[in-house]
């Protein structure tokens, strides 16, 4: 067991990361059990892969529940968040991980279709919205509530793997921005931005080779030397959702080894 050196601060908490099958949420589950969470491990399709994250979150000594479900379906959310209510009698950390894209240069314009915008913004604005609507109530009444949206570098730099995947994530932040006012005091709303990071998908995507080739060139372009990892990006969501971020709501965290540092840099010459 995994737990040596890490506080085990969360115990009794209730936590749901949506799109936790592998990835960042994969991590983002796991963290949060070896923290003392109990966690709803939500997956659409990949059941296979979010059994394996379950057993590793039973594996850190917290109870777990999988849940299937489409967040861009007001109906699973509801789903998804009745499964933590039913199982623990609360909510207390909601992350919403789950997102999607269609990659296409930004140049292209007749690459994407208003139906791509469209099932961007279902999966990733009207997804999180979703869940954060059918966990409000919950996190209310008791009195806590701690939300972090998994963003992207591409919602702050215009970058990514596609105009409606950047503008999607803009739209992500904004609405942190916008629900962290209206759900104060009780729930706090954060985001985390990641680069870069090397998950499986993108090894799957563009075979190891590729894959090989893409981290080598983060590594010598960002300012710290390094390719992100999704227990990078664990670390900083879980810093949002523990006591430690209490007095933080509204806050976007840029998770990215320092790429945005040298973005800035060339938009200024």
């Amino acid at each position: 067991m995994e737990t040596m050196g890490l506080a085990r601060d969360l115990v009794g908490k209730a936590a749901i990361v949506t799109g936790s099958a592998t990835g960042i949420g994969a991590a983002v589950a796991i963290r949060l059990a070896r923290r003392g969470a109990n966690v709803v491990v939500n997956y659409t399709k990949s059941e296979a892969e979010a059994r394996a994250t379950a057993d590793a979150v039973r594996a850190a000594g917290a109870d777990v529940r999988l849940a299937q479900g489409d967040v861009s379906k007001d109906e699973d959310c509801r789903r998804i968040a009745g499964a933590a209510v039913e199982a623990w009698g609360r909510i207390d950390i909601l992350v919403n991980n789950a997102g999607t894209t269609k990659f296409a240069a930004h140049h292209e314009l007749d690459a994407l279709t208003a139906e791509d915008f469209l099932h961007l913004y279902a999966v990733n604005v009207v997804g999180p919205y979703q869940m954060i609507r059918a966990s409000a109530p919950t996190m209310k009444a008791q009195g806590f509530g701690a939300v972090v949206n998994v963003s992207s570098i591409a919602a702050v730099a215009g970058i990514g793997s596609s105009v409606a995947y950047a503008a999607s994530k803009g739209a992500l932040n904004t609405m942190t921005l916008s629900l962290a006012r209206a759900l104060a005091p009780e729930i706090r709303v954060n985001a985390v931005c990641p680069g870069f990071v090397g998950t499986r998908w993108f090894r799957d995507r563009f075979g190891e080779e590729a894959f090989g080739k893409i981290v080598a060139q983060i590594e010598g372009s960002t300012p710290l030397k390094r390719a992100g990892t999704p227990e990078d990006i664990a670390d900083a969501v879980v810093f949002f959702c523990a006591e430690g971020a209490k007095h933080i709501t509204g806050e976007t965290l840029l998770a990215d080894a320092g790429m945005h540092l040298d973005l800035a840099a060339t938009t200024r010459r």
